[in-house]
């Protein structure tokens, strides 16, 4: 039997897209008939019954540690064989990386992966080949991030090195207000990292490798909460003129290229500006935030777990990769005032809509309503698949409209 390796694929179902995530790729790994040793930590395993039931086998593993993770695997893989590792999670990346490596198996360069998940290190390799980043500092103290932003003002962005979901990341422009964000961003060592604030829209490029070559899938348009960086939605594919789009794939796809990734998914996040394109962030990963269910919507019979394994075990494709979205996806988050929440109106109608992908809330009479400050702080979601991007993005915002949150201040 063929065996695959998950490394961090469990989660509870109160995690929302993540545990989605965990059971597509179960459902699409058993599809193919082989044996799936799953790996999480303690509490994730047990939160997630159903998927270990599924599972040949489970074990207790940080999949953050990446040299725990690859001392547990050569012990593990020298009774049982291996033939293909993986993982879902941003921390779990590099983990991945040097478990395929230390076991001989397919998968991106440990090197190469270390670098994606280190932002400063990642946007100077890549300034260095040409492509266009915000300008930076990597900071040791509140001085040197107030003299960045007099430099390079009028406005920042303080974050740390090697975050997620936009947790701890800050628009500063006041040098009264830089100690606060300074503090939230400083990581371990001691070190925060400022970027010039690109003025322009912002976008994701979702794609997988196959056979060593990005794909792109699909450009997705986000939508921010004013004056932040927190996602409260995304259209897929992007309303983008054909050049524009055209010069967002380049881009993308040479940055992959120049930091040596070939292997699984991609998201990459870009601004245009008037005078063009600026890389954002790359993560060796699929997208979150509902996305890969957006994908799957729109590639009908795309299946986005099946077909990196596939890859990996070097099984010929039956079918080329789609060039273009058939159809079209939306996804709006919940954010509503701080409070504490009186009434919930609306939601077993929202949540009985036939396009819906995905609907989840949070918030029921008493709960606390705390402000949004990162993407983990919103309190629900609801994603839609239609025929059409401007189809859906109506449709995500009159369902929303149409749920009314009681908060009292």
């Amino acid at each position: 039997m063929t065996t695959v390796l998950v490394i961090g694929g469990a989660a509870p179902k109160e995690s929302g897209f993540v545990r989605d995530i965990c059971e597509r790729a179960m459902d699409q790994f058993l599809a193919r008939n082989v044996t799936v040793i799953l790996t999480d930590t303690k509490e994730n395993l047990a939160a997630a019954p159903e998927l270990v039931a599924r599972a040949a086998d489970s074990h207790e593993l940080d999949f953050a540690d990446a040299a725990a993770c690859v001392n547990w695997a050569t012990t593990f893989a020298r009774h049982t064989p291996v033939h293909a590792v993986v993982g879902f999670r941003e921390y779990a990346a590099v983990s991945v990386a040097e478990v395929a490596a230390a076991l001989g198996l397919p998968g991106n360069p440990p090197e190469a992966v270390r670098r994606v998940r280190t932002k400063d290190e990642c946007r100077e390799f890549l300034r260095q080949h040409g492509v266009r980043q915000p300008e930076l500092a990597l900071c040791a103290t509140e001085r040197e991030a107030v003299d960045f932003l007099a430099a390079h003002g009028p406005e920042v962005v303080v974050k740390p090195r090697r975050g997620s979901s936009s947790e701890g990341v800050r628009r500063v422009s006041d040098p009264t207000a830089m100690a606060a964000a300074f503090g939230e961003a400083l990581d371990a060592e001691g070190l925060v990292l400022v970027e010039e604030f690109v003025h322009g829209a912002e976008f994701s490029v979702e794609g997988l490798f196959e056979a060593g070559a990005p794909h792109v899938l699909t450009v997705t348009q986000k939508h921010l909460a004013p004056g932040g960086f927190v996602e409260i939605g995304h259209v897929m594919p992007a309303p983008l003129p054909g050049a524009v789009e055209a010069e967002v794939r380049a881009t993308v796809i040479r940055a992959l290229d120049i930091l040596g990734l070939g292997r699984g998914h991609f998201h990459v996040e870009c601004w245009v500006t008037d005078s063009g394109v600026v890389l954002g962030e790359v993560h060796a990963r699929q997208p979150g935030d509902w996305l890969h269910s957006m994908l799957e919507w729109i590639h009908p019979g795309l299946e986005l777990y099946g077909r990196w394994l596939d890859d990996l075990l070097g099984v010929p494709a039956a079918t080329a990769l789609p060039q273009r979205p058939a159809r079209g996806a939306a996804a709006r988050f919940l954010a509503p005032p701080s409070g504490v929440v009186r009434a919930v109106h609306g939601w077993a109608e929202l949540s009985a809509h036939p396009s819906l992908l995905a609907a989840s809330c949070a918030l029921s009479p008493g709960s606390a309503v705390r402000p949004v400050s990162s993407n983990l702080d919103r309190h629900g979601a609801v994603v839609v698949g239609t025929g059409d991007a401007a189809t859906a993005e109506s449709l995500a915002a009159q369902l929303l409209t149409g749920l009314r949150i009681d908060v009292t201040a």
